[in-house]
């Protein structure tokens, strides 16, 4: 099933809700099997699943078992990073799973250091997580002050099919800008920090014109911030039965976001995956979306080079 936005979701029918509401519920029946979880198809004609497990801050020592726990309980798109410094635990959780390799969606990506080096940098991370290939492989931020974002992008595009699809982290306009004057392969993804309280509206805007997926990274606000004591984030919880946090992914997925919350416990794993036997109103959207603060939790994207 493909995901759309939020445009089909309101402004339908009611019958055509409840069509959709079934739709989602039907998905949660099924969550623990690959086609429970929607896809969203890239500009490449690749399809990744919507809602992911990330790995970032997961220590190295721990991330055997808890990718491993994530992929038991449903999970098929983990992301990962050469500077997580975790990808051998992910790779060995991948080969210990049992699970078919065409059924997982596994992202890694280019650390800053690395823009004159990509070849060399992409075959150890394909190493380190012991796989043949990557379905997602990232350039994880411009780091403009270097300027050399341009020359690792046009470094990536020669990777084939080792990497299925490429795409880019916390570029904003000016640098996909740029980025697109050199480039002959369209980024498929920007993945950039995206919440409630951050919703960088210019790179999204920029994101889509060029027909680039987005992609949330510290989703429930990156820990620095209480999404919960929102107060249309509480009262939809309330309303719909649900925690704050699932309100918030299911905020991301209506959205058409693709979302990978980050947790080390099974059980908030398995909550964040039960977000699809809801629909979040018209008001309680638009309520969410008006929490927007520019709240940023992470590094300016012009700042970490």
């Amino acid at each position: 099933m493909s995901v759309v936005g939020t445009g089909s979701f309101f402004g339908s029918p009611e019958e055509e809700r409840d069509k959709l509401l079934q739709s989602l519920m039907d998905q949660k029946k099924k969550v623990s099997k690959p086609e429970g979880i929607p896809l969203i198809t890239l500009n490449d004609g690749h399809s990744i699943p919507q809602l992911g497990f990330g790995v970032f801050k997961v220590d190295p020592a721990e991330a055997e078992r808890i990718v491993s726990e994530a992929l038991e309980v449903g999970y098929r798109h983990i992301d990962t990073a050469a500077i997580y410094g975790n990808e051998e635990g992910v790779g060995r959780a991948i080969a210990k799973s049992g699970i078919p390799r065409e059924e997982l969606f596994i992202t890694t990506k280019l650390w800053n250091d690395r823009h004159l080096d990509v070849e060399a940098a992409f075959e150890e991370s394909l190493a380190k997580l012991g796989l043949e290939y990557v379905d997602l492989y990232l350039l994880h931020w411009p780091a403009p002050a270097n300027d050399n974002y341009a020359a690792a992008w046009k470094a990536m595009e020669k990777l084939g099919d080792r990497a299925r699809s490429i795409g880019v982290c916390n570029f904003l306009p000016e640098h996909l800008e740029k980025l697109l004057a050199a480039a002959d392969v369209v980024p498929t993804i920007n993945q950039i920090e995206l919440h409630p309280a951050l919703q960088q509206r210019e790179a999204v805007e920029a994101s889509q014109a060029a027909g680039i997926a987005i992609e949330s990274w510290g989703p429930l606000g990156q820990g620095k911030y209480d999404l919960s004591a929102e107060a249309p984030i509480a009262a939809a919880a309330e309303h719909h039965g649900k925690t704050p946090a699932q309100v918030v992914i299911r905020w991301h997925l209506q959205n058409g976001t693709i979302v990978f919350p980050k947790t080390v416990t099974a059980s908030r794993m398995a909550e964040n995956l039960d977000v699809f036997d809801f629909l979040l109103s018209n008001e309680e959207m638009d309520a969410i979306t008006a929490l927007e603060r520019n709240a940023r939790g992470g590094a300016h994207p012009n700042d970490l080079n």
